[in-house]
């Protein structure tokens, strides 16, 4: 419920600061006191785009501030939704800057007006003709027909399933689309996977087979060196063998006359092993040492065709060759098992047609069983203001697609007197008629779910006599369980409050300026004796008027 209202340099007024109760609150003044500068406030509140027109001292910046306690509403989901800290006393601010920019605050918390209109949706509704058009409107009938058919759950439960349900439609449309293409790219993918496995890629050492290349390509010239190094080790006589071994004896020769030269000794006699050892490994090579055509061939053949894999895939290394063999095979399998893949997405599309067909059916049965109670309900109603020839018809028809909340189709149809046929309502309601419908509907709603505060804007526009009497009683009835405002001209009607506002005009310096009053029981009696005779107050006015209020 809206519990405080703060307005500052907005539009005629200066300053207000008003506290309101729950029950049903009353608005009255004359017409052009400034009513609409009221709901002008506080429609900035729940999110109206602001301007620097409606400013009242542009100098200064405009504050509306309005402050609801939420502790009735389930609004804990929303607030972490939109990233806000919740509190039981949420206060919604905004301001317009001498500038003309507009900001806006939740909980002190600066917000898009995007977030504010989410939140404010919930926390208050203001009435005016303009909203009574909501009635037309597909979206608002099953609004109605679904708060009275409790299928608030049911709605959440097909809402994720049609979500889910399209995501699988779609990747079934990828999928076949894909597959069209994967099937123009399969051959060549084959084609390039059998040429990477026909080598044996993981099998192959690059280095070892470079080397053996080298080797047999040089056979020759490796052999002529190898004996040559061999004849300059070994050559009897002048061989760095012998000289070495000569070396040696002379050394053995002084090695007892100290460290020096026994170290020298031992140097030498190393040095001595070590070309042996070289001697026999030439010998080996030697003997090893073969030309083979054949195999220098298929070595030559097999680089080749290495070399060759490497310039068509643009890489360089074996590891690389073997990644794109992997990815290619990852897709000649996709290929070939995407049939499989297409029909079990077909299988699950079907499974959640299935699921969404059985909640839609659920939502439907809830729908038809409600309508009856929710017609016989309404006509009551429109009988009691005015309206007894009135009746309502809503055809509840079965689609064959899935809508966004479920498969049916809802028309609201009404007929205003004996003699004429059902109509849709827009063609069918004048704007008093519709004002007096959507004031039934909500009272109905008010018995099935938790309304936000409802600010009713003069929707007793062209009633008088019984028929506001009932309009009173029903707002009456209806601010039992939530808070409700409304703005009257009528006495009757402005009689049923449990407080009373007045709305007025005050000139102060040839500067005129709209101000808010609290008014108490006298002031009350008054305000409703003029709203009876006019500003002469009559005796019998002033009776009739203790009458209405007692």
């Amino acid at each position: 419920m809206l519990t405080s209202l703060y307005i500052k340099n907005y539009a005629l007024i200066d300053e207000l600061n008003v506290s309101f109760n729950n029950g049903l609150t009353i608005i009255t003044g004359e017409t052009g006191a400034g009513k609409s500068i009221l709901l002008g406030g506080l429609s900035l509140v729940l999110g109206k785009r602001a301007d620097l027109s409606q400013v009242k001292t542009a100098e200064e910046k405009c504050i509306i501030e309005a402050v609801f306690d939420i502790a009735n509403y389930d609004l804990k989901s929303l607030f972490k939704s939109l990233d806000l800290d919740y509190d039981v006393q949420t206060i919604i601010r905004r301001e317009i800057l001498a500038s003309g920019k507009s900001r806006a605050f939740i909980n002190d918390t600066p917000v898009t007006l995007e977030s504010l209109v989410a939140l404010s949706s919930y926390l208050i509704d203001i009435h005016s003709q303009h909203q009574t058009q909501q009635l037309t409107q597909d979206d608002y009938q099953f609004k109605v027909i679904d708060a009275l058919a409790d299928n608030q759950l049911n709605l959440e439960e097909f809402s994720k399933g049609l979500s889910v349900f399209k995501k699988l439609q779609k990747a079934l449309a990828v999928l076949k689309l894909s597959k069209a293409e994967l099937i123009k790219e399969y051959d060549y993918n084959l084609f390039l996977s059998n040429e990477l496995n026909e080598i044996n890629l993981e099998k192959i050492n690059l280095e070892d087979l470079e080397n053996q290349y080298e080797e047999l390509n040089n056979v020759e010239i490796i052999g002529e060196k190898l004996s040559s190094a061999k004849a300059i080790l070994d050559a009897e006589g002048l061989g760095v063998i012998d000289q070495i071994n000569s070396a040696k004896q002379e050394l053995s020769k002084i090695a007892t006359f100290g460290k020096p030269y026994e170290s020298l000794k031992e140097r030498i006699i190393s040095v001595g092993i070590e070309l042996d050892d070289v001697l026999i490994e030439i010998d080996n090579l030697e003997d090893n040492l073969s030309t083979d055509p054949q195999e220098l061939e298929r070595i030559n053949s097999k680089l080749q065709i290495v070399n060759n894999l490497f310039q068509k895939h643009s890489v360089s290394e074996i590891e690389d060759l073997i990644a794109i063999k992997v990815d290619l095979q990852s897709k000649i399998n996709d290929t070939e098992s995407l049939d499989q893949t297409i029909l079990d997405k077909e299988q699950e599309i079907l499974k959640a047609n299935e699921k969404l067909n059985q909640i839609a059916l659920k939502i439907s049965k809830n729908r038809k069983k409600v309508i009856p109670i929710f017609v016989s309900k309404l006509e009551a109603i429109l009988s009691d203001l005015g309206m007894p020839n009135a009746r309502f018809k809503v055809d509840l028809e079965p689609t064959e697609q899935f809508v966004k909340n479920g498969k049916d189709s809802l028309q609201f149809l009404f007929m205003a007197n004996k003699g004429s046929s059902f109509n849709e309502l827009k063609k069918s309601a004048s704007g008093g008629e519709l004002s007096r419908i959507m004031l039934a509907i909500k009272s109905i709603l008010a018995e099935y779910i938790q309304l936000p505060s409802i600010m009713f804007d003069e929707i007793d526009t062209g009633v008088s006599g019984e028929i506001s009497n009932k309009m009173g009683e029903i707002m009456k009835q209806m601010s039992s369980s939530m808070q409700v405002f409304t703005i009257t001209h009528l006495p009757q009607i402005a009689a049923k409050g449990n407080s009373h506002f007045k709305v007025f005009k005050t000139d102060i310096d040839d500067i005129t300026h709209t101000q808010l009053k609290k008014l108490n029981e006298d002031e009350r009696i008054v305000e409703v004796a003029q709203m009876l005779g006019g500003l002469t107050i009559t005796d019998s006015a002033m009776a009739h008027a203790k009458q209405l209020l007692n």
